[in-house]
């Protein structure tokens, strides 16, 4: 474990210097093909600083936090678009908002926090989920599916609200939350779009949805130019999630990942487009309990088909279990050679 937070410390001390020269050089150049040239030297580091990890946390979450998102913030960047413009104040403000999903708060509602008692309880249901691990084999596949999904939100949970505050003792400044009670979605849109994991369609919509959309409304009309900007994005999602299960299990893609995104894009492509007819907007009036069902059941049970089979056939849930064993005995260890 030790060795493992020595490699940490190496792999983001050296994309700190490497997003450090970005802002004092990068910075100074126009905007476009040049800048861009500037940038991509720093894109492929990022690429391979996963490999470095032994750890599936740690090569999972650099994977995520630099070389997707932070490569797609600063691809963006080079054109004077994403979540980097306007450019930051100051060098670690610079820093933060290329290496984490977050971005600063504009218009706080203190009706939309959700109440600190709550993410206990979450500490709580995933205290318990750990330990059902142990009775793993009298378990059938439906309650595992639940299980391992529970695992995942929970797991991306736990290291976004650390990396937020972190990033407030750092910086001082309220952040956009990163995700919104994805469990309450009412549909494939509100899920993907408005409550799951909410940096990466604040990139992929600049960087994937506007720029296909924009070019496919030249040669077909709204609706279906809407439906390939989607399909695209959903697309890119999932090649870029295969790239984050290799770093995780370092075994060739097999494009269930991909496949996954893809009905998922289609069905929201489709569900954009239904909703949109007039017909559907007066007569057809949901439940928001059965909605809410219908979507969160429709994610894992699709989940459980194509999103889930790659990691179960390489261990990579087990694992993450029992990293989180390491870690928390590390931390205890720790705390009592302290004392």
């Amino acid at each position: 474990m030790e060795d493992e937070f020595r490699t940490f410390i190496k792999v983001w001390f050296s994309a700190i210097i490497s997003i450090s020269y970005c802002y004092y050089i990068s910075t100074r150049i126009k905007a476009g093909v040049f800048r861009l040239l500037t940038v991509l030297p720093v894109c492929v580091l990022f690429l391979v600083l996963p490999l470095f990890f032994s750890s599936v946390h740690f090569s999972e979450l650099t994977a995520f936090f630099l070389s997707w998102l932070a490569n797609f913030k600063l691809i963006l960047f080079c054109f004077d678009q994403g979540p980097l413009v306007p450019l930051p104040s100051n060098l670690p403000r610079f820093v933060c908002f290329t290496c984490f999903p977050i971005k600063p708060q504009q218009n706080p509602n203190p009706q939309n926090q959700i109440p600190k008692w709550f993410f206990a309880i979450k500490v709580a249901i995933f205290g318990a989920l750990l330990h059902m691990y142990e009775y793993k084999q009298y378990m059938s596949p439906s309650v595992l599916l639940v299980l391992y999904s529970l695992h995942i939100y929970l797991e991306l949970e736990f290291a976004l609200m650390l990396v937020k505050v972190l990033v407030f003792i750092t910086l001082g400044c309220d952040l956009e939350p990163q995700s919104n009670e994805p469990y309450l979605a009412t549909s494939l849109q509100d899920f993907w779009g408005h409550r799951w994991n909410l940096m990466v369609p604040a990139i992929l919509r600049p960087a994937v949805y506007t720029p296909v959309r924009r070019l496919a409304k030249r040669i077909m009309n709204s609706d279906q130019a809407l439906f390939l900007g989607v399909l695209a994005t959903f697309l890119v999602s999932g090649a870029v999630h295969e790239l984050i299960f290799f770093y995780m299990t370092r075994e060739m893609p097999t494009g269930e990942v991909t496949w996954f995104f893809v009905l998922h894009g289609v069905c929201t492509a489709t569900e954009v487009a239904v909703k949109r007819t007039s017909l559907v907007q007066r007569w057809w009036r949901v439940s928001p309990i059965v909605s809410r069902l219908l979507t969160v059941g429709f994610v894992v049970v699709t989940s459980g088909w194509l999103f889930f089979p790659p990691l179960i056939r390489s261990c990579m849930i087990e694992r993450l279990a029992n990293e989180a064993f390491l870690f928390i005995d590390f931390v205890k260890h720790k705390l009592f050679t302290l004392r």
